[in-house]
């Protein structure tokens, strides 16, 4: 393996300060940890621009004011003239720096296969979950014609390309005919004109050799084993592990300022989805359960989710905050969006001030009526980028399987997606408007609102995003990324308890919760159908529940039965989320509202007079 994408090694008994940041789309963070006593903590954040585009174009200048600002809050002098200073020394320096990014639009890829739902399809899988942005599929049956996938291949000028297809053994004519179309069109790369477009080729073993006659001399090739080996399995380790050594040494090599970044990194640098993905997996795999995460960020949002020990990253390219503001509003339409908000506000000024934050993408809102604004647009990017993520998150096609009749019943579900809400744990979310909400309750109702969790499912949240530089802290100290995890990371919201099944008659009896409470007393609360409310359960408390729904819906054991189930609090405590599932909002404009304002108001989301401001309106 490269030189680069190789961890050094390190004398972990001698890292007492670690400095760890982050260059996104819109702000570079930067998070210092040191040890105190006999653990890692988390001291100090600072947040700045990211300055990789025009008029800057150097991307350690939004490192340096970030880095800046947390010398100013704790006195410990980080900065010199060559960059960060190495190793610590009293109260200048750091033992250890390490950096992702996701600035300049991330690591764009383009992704080939023979078959669309087979090998292109598990390669788009290892694509994404190496941290990249997906810009197209291409495979022999997209129902392009030739010209017209060679236009669209010369025309993306993408940072790698992955081309896979073919069982190892089997056919080579398809697959080669990738590989000619890719050298007819000779694509250029999007950074840099003076360096050869890395391809990753994992596609058919017998291809190989004529596949690295056609390519090497006009592109940097990287083979590797095959993703798809068999129609049965999967195997996309080697593919990512390749696009992250060939991002490193030929993608940030040329992104601007980078060149200097990378020299004052300890390790390499990875992307900010890797990192945030990373973690994720780490949370399933500590509590042993399946958990969704998600990252919103300016640009993209990425859904993570670990279902039974299986790991997919998606990513919406098109979905963000800042950036990409005015395509989650062209993606769900207007009318998803002000669906959401409980005041009267005409299009005309909702599309005029998402348009705003995506040409001033640093903006943050002023008043309350602009943070509801964005909070609508926060729940329509999750919904969508969940619904792209699951129809990715589903079993290999082309496996031929016995079935009986009960199979037929499921066919329909399986081809769609193997997530199952009932079964999901935890549902955690990071990103920039998720970790910076004003107050946890918002996290905790986009969260809900997005994913329609059902049954009992816990609700987290990244203090202020530090998931992605835990990710590459981990890849060299593992200890010192587990304890600022657990302890300053990993905000506890509460846990949800939502049946499944529709809202049949409003204000009426939907289950009811015993909870025995760690101090040895009980109480039971009435869960109401259409209603959703708060009871109290502190963050690091636990309790025995018993849940009784009404008999048409179902909290884990199945329709109208009983389940007995430990639940864990949170900041925000236990959500009695009675509003059904699916989820329906009223159609008519002032009843949508009204309800909207209710449930805003029944878990203290907002303030209480603003709330009091949007009843009012609804009385004229």
């Amino acid at each position: 393996m490269n030189e680069m994408s190789q961890t050094p090694a390190f004398d972990l008994g001698k890292i007492n300060v670690i400095l760890a940041t982050d260059c996104g789309s819109t702000t570079s963070k930067a998070r210092f940890f040191k040890r105190l006593g006999n653990e890692y903590r988390f001291v100090a954040s600072g947040e700045a621009p990211t300055t990789v585009e025009a008029p800057y174009e150097d991307v350690t200048l939004g490192v340096r004011n970030a880095v800046r600002e947390v010398e100013e809050l704790t006195g410990h002098k980080l900065l010199s003239d060559e960059g960060i200073m190495l190793p610590s020394q009293g109260n200048t320096g750091t033992d250890l720096y390490v950096t992702t990014s996701s600035a300049g639009g991330g690591l764009q890829m383009l992704v080939t296969g023979v078959i669309k739902t087979m090998t292109a399809e598990s390669a788009e899988r290892a694509a994404l979950g190496a941290g990249s942005i997906v810009m197209d599929v291409i495979s022999v049956d997209d129902g392009r014609r030739t010209y017209q996938k060679i236009d669209r291949i010369r025309r993306l000028r993408p940072d790698m390309i992955l081309i896979s297809g073919g069982t190892d053994g089997g056919s080579v004519r398809h697959v080669l005919g990738i590989v000619e179309l890719i050298s007819t069109a000779e694509p250029k790369a999007r950074l840099g004109v003076g360096y050869d477009l890395p391809i990753v080729y994992a596609g058919n073993k017998e291809a190989r050799e004529q596949a690295k006659k056609i390519l090497s001399s006009k592109f940097a090739l990287k083979i590797v084993d095959n993703i798809r080996p068999t129609l049965s399995r999967e195997n996309p380790e080697p593919a990512r592990d390749a696009i992250h050594e060939l991002f490193m040494e030929h993608v940030m090599s040329h992104a601007p300022g980078y060149d200097r970044l990378m020299k004052w990194t300890s390790v390499p640098i990875m992307p900010t989805p890797a990192g945030e993905g990373k973690m994720f997996r780490t949370l399933a795999e500590m509590r042993e359960v399946n958990v969704i995460g998600v990252g919103l960020g300016g640009a993209t949002t990425n859904v993570y989710s670990v279902y039974d020990r299986k790991f997919v990253r998606t990513v919406s390219a098109n979905l963000g905050m800042s950036y990409s503001i005015c395509n989650v509003l062209k993606e769900a339409g207007i009318k998803n969006i002000m669906r959401w908000l409980p005041f009267e506000m005409d299009e005309v000024v909702v599309r005029n001030r998402l348009r705003n934050k995506m040409i001033r993408p640093t903006i943050i809102p002023q008043l309350i009526d602009a943070l509801v604004l964005e909070h609508a647009v926060a729940r329509e990017a999750l919904r969508l980028g969940f619904a792209h993520h699951k129809s990715l998150a589903r079993g290999l096609r082309g496996i031929q399987r016995q079935r009986d009749v009960s199979d037929l019943f499921e066919q329909s579900m399986e081809e769609e997606s193997y997530i199952d809400m009932m079964r999901i744990s935890i549902i955690a979310g990071t990103g920039g408007l998720l970790s910076h909400a004003p107050r946890r309750a918002q996290t905790a109702l986009i969260l809900t609102d997005a994913f329609q969790p059902e049954g009992v499912t816990k609700l987290a949240q990244d203090s202020v995003f530090m998931m992605p530089h835990l990710g590459v802290l981990s890849t060299v100290h593992a200890q010192a990324a587990m304890e600022i995890f657990e302890k300053d990371c990993l905000v506890r919201i509460g846990t949800c308890i939502a049946p499944k099944g529709p809202v049949e008659a409003e204000g009426s009896l939907a289950a009811t919760v015993k909870l025995d409470l760690p101090d040895g007393s009980s109480r039971t609360e009435e869960m109401k159908q259409g209603e959703i409310r708060l009871t109290s359960l502190g963050e690091g408390k636990f309790a025995e529940a018993e849940i009784k729904p009404r008999s048409n819906l179902d909290v884990g054991a199945g329709p109208g039965k009983e389940l007995e189930v430990k639940i864990e609090g949170g900041v925000v405590g236990i959500m009695l989320d009675g509003r059904g599932r699916p989820l329906a909002l009223p159609e008519d404009d002032a009843t949508r509202r009204r309800q909207l304002v209710k449930w805003f108001r029944a878990i203290d989301a907002y303030p209480q007079a603003v709330l009091d401001r949007y009843e009012k309106a609804l009385v004229r």
